[in-house]
């Protein structure tokens, strides 16, 4: 399992609809998600930042980045989010999310 952590910075007019659209995220673009070996993932908002984090439990990162991008209800999906965010100012040329590299990590004790 790798985590994963992703900021894009959101229109600040787009704020209220984004989070009425993943109140609700399709069914089918979850789907897609869980199919391409992502579990746990969030998306948080702070200050016109979007910071996703995800854990990845597959083995071929990118072959499952390409099929996420190749589901055609994910693109339609897309198709809406992306016009609602914009990069951060230091990504790179064609970036959307941009990563973010892990420093620290504790998972603490077991819950029993």
């Amino acid at each position: 399992m790798k985590r994963y952590a992703q900021m894009i910075r959101l229109r600040p007019e787009a704020e209220a609809e984004y989070i009425r659209y993943h109140a609700a995220v399709w069914p089918t673009v979850l789907a897609t998600i869980a199919s391409c070996s992502i579990r746990n993932y969030s998306i948080f908002l702070r200050n016109g930042v979007l910071l996703a984090y995800f854990e990845y439990h597959g083995t071929d990162y990118a072959a499952d980045m390409r099929k996420m991008a190749a589901d055609p209800e994910t693109q339609r999906w897309w198709s809406i989010m992306d016009p609602m965010q914009q990069p951060m100012t230091d990504a790179l040329p064609g970036e959307k999310w941009s990563e973010a590299r892990e420093v620290f990590h504790f998972d603490g004790p077991s819950v029993i």
